[in-house]
């Protein structure tokens, strides 16, 4: 964060699929789905945990073991070297999820993303008339 090499293998490990609202407690969400959010990615969590004023550092090679094939996952520094914590607001992992979970869904690249989608599906051709077959 500061331009220093930090050793990252004490930081916490969060994967996207603890937050991600698409899938279910056995494949790896860890918060409520109410508060999680649809498919996040590594940049947008590392852009809200330095929004959180957290140090973080991004594994692109990294993989979820219950899912390999999703790919990267993203360290985070909860606790100063003493023991102190960097955000006060944030003292745990389940702490740290549900902030960023919040954050991920008002990221300025999301909202662009999301709009993009809504406005194509509504002007799409719709199919009228009835079709099947008759009942006799």
């Amino acid at each position: 964060m500061n331009g220093e090499v930090h050793n990252t293998k004490k930081w916490v490990v969060f994967y996207p699929v603890y937050i991600n609202s698409k899938k279910t407690v056995a494949e790896g969400r860890r918060i409520s789905l109410t508060k999680a959010c649809e498919n996040p990615t590594c940049a947008e969590i590392s852009d809200c945990c330095s929004h959180l004023k957290l140090a973080n550092a991004i594994e692109i090679d990294k993989a979820y073991p219950r899912d390999f094939m999703q790919r990267g996952r993203v360290r985070v520094q909860l606790r100063k070297e003493d023991g102190t914590l960097y955000n006060p607001a944030i003292s745990s992992r389940k702490q740290l999820m549900l902030n960023v979970a919040e954050l991920v869904t008002r990221h300025p690249g999301r909202t662009k993303k999301q709009e993009a989608p809504s406005s194509s599906s509504t002007a799409g051709p719709s199919k009228s008339g009835k079709g099947g077959r008759k009942k006799r």
